[in-house]
């Protein structure tokens, strides 16, 4: 590889670490405003918590109005940005990163289809109420913040290729969601609205394709595209994803021409000070502003957007979501509910399905030539990492509200969600934590 491609992708991809700590710190975030919402909507002052998200906010531009419930706001709105990140996420990773060759994506795309596939036959097959028939989608998926979470604990034990399989198969196996979603969950699609958000999507592909890369004209065309998209039948979110696949990823300039004007802005900077001690020359203005456009040139507008938003979509974008979703009634019935069988069921097909997916497809794969087990990865190991495929929490809290209209069943699935994530947590770690050596790095 020429040192000019590999200068390209080093600067291109987002350090490893910085992802990873931030989904760490996130997960813990998560739980917390799990934890939060679970106490609270069992409490005395549960009902303050069911009414909170039914308030109204609007936004008003001019004889424009929108008006919609907080719990609008959260799921379709605020999710919308999670999904656009996811979407940053998956391009970039196609491009650069671990899905951008065949062999280097083959084992996490073939073990994200059978973490997808093995689950939804499994609830199909154990469902036995027409009613609940819908909710096949709901375990299909895997929450990154929280199965990343659970493999920070494990520290330097976890070797960096397992850290890069997870990640890279609960990014497929989202990317899957989100075409469920489109594909199955989305009803009474107005045509008009659509061709209008469609043909705003093709006009931003037409940004870059000119290498259009003001980021504002992106958002508001974005903004209009998900409206057209809420108004159409189609999930809003789902206009976050495709936007994302929109944003320029390539550079302007090449990091070594970023260095030779660098240098030469900063010799002009530091060239014949103000007499004013307080204020800069014109020299030193006009070296500074150099610099900001040099420092905007070398930056890819993917990855610029993803470092930006990345924080913010973990520590609130996720946590309010969980706040405002994962209040379940559990005192009502006790016991009864976690077993409720809409709830076993999602138990079985998130804890069981997942990890007899994940691992007999990879192991298909490896054992016929197509992929390899990562670095330093054992088969225990992928047992470990099929397990934490199982916490299926934000995406499947996600699609239960989509699934279901009815409260009962919403509130049956989301207990079954909710403890199929923990005993999918508690188990992933015990069994990477007793098969990793301590000496890995």
């Amino acid at each position: 590889m020429s040192n000019t491609k590999k200068s390209i992708i080093d600067t291109i991809v987002d350090p490893f670490q910085r992802f990873v700590k931030i989904e760490i710190f996130g997960s813990i975030l998560l739980f917390i405003a799990t934890a939060a919402a679970l106490l609270w909507a069992n409490t005395q002052w549960g009902n303050y918590y069911f009414e909170l998200w039914e308030n109204e906010l609007s936004i008003r531009i001019k004889d424009f109005t929108l008006s919609k419930s907080f719990l609008y706001w959260i799921n379709d709105g605020l999710m919308a940005i999670f999904f656009f990140v996811i979407g940053l996420e998956i391009k970039r990773e196609i491009m650069v990163g671990e899905l951008s060759t065949l062999k280097k994506g083959a084992l996490p795309i073939i073990a994200a289809l059978g973490g997808m596939v093995l689950p939804a036959i499994i609830y199909l097959f154990m469902n036995k109420n027409a009613l609940t028939e819908s909710g096949w989608g709901i375990p299909m998926a895997t929450d990154i913040a929280f199965s990343l979470g659970v493999l920070g604990l494990l520290g330097k034990r976890v070797p960096k290729g397992m850290k890069v399989f997870l990640l890279a198969f609960a990014i497929i196996d989202n990317l899957g969601a989100v075409t469920v979603i489109t594909v199955f969950y989305s009803t009474d699609i107005k045509l008009n609205f659509l061709i209008i958000g469609l043909g705003l999507f093709l006009v931003l592909v037409l940004f870059n394709q000119l290498k259009v890369r003001n980021y504002h004209l992106y958002m508001v065309t974005g903004f209009i595209i998900w409206y057209m998209f809420s108004k159409s039948g189609i999930h809003p979110t789902i206009a976050g994803v495709i936007i994302a696949f929109t944003i320029p990823i390539r550079r302007k300039i090449r990091t070594s021409v970023f260095k030779r004007r660098m240098n030469k802005n900063l010799e002009e900077f530091s060239g014949k000070e103000s007499k004013y001690k307080i204020i800069l020359n014109k020299t030193q203005l006009a070296a500074i502003d150099n610099m900001e456009d040099e420092i905007e040139s070398v930056q890819s507008p993917l990855q610029f957007i993803e470092y930006n938003l990345h924080g913010f979509v973990a520590y609130i974008i996720m946590p309010v979501f969980a706040l405002a979703n994962a209040g379940v009634i559990l005192y009502s019935s006790g016991m009864q509910d976690i077993f409720n069988p809409l709830s076993f069921n999602i138990q079985l097909s998130l804890i069981l399905g997942k990890v007899t997916g994940i691992f007999l497809f990879s192991w298909i794969a490896i054992k016929t030539g197509i992929a390899a087990l990562p670095e330093n990865t054992k088969w225990i190991h992928l047992i470990g990492l099929g397990l934490l495929g199982g916490m299926g929490f934000t995406m499947s809290l996600f699609i239960s509200n989509l699934a279901f209209s009815d409260p009962g069943l919403i509130n049956y699935a989301k207990i079954g969600i909710i403890t199929a994530s923990l005993i999918s947590g508690i188990l992933g770690y015990l069994v990477l934590r007793l098969s990793l050596n301590k000496q890995n790095s």
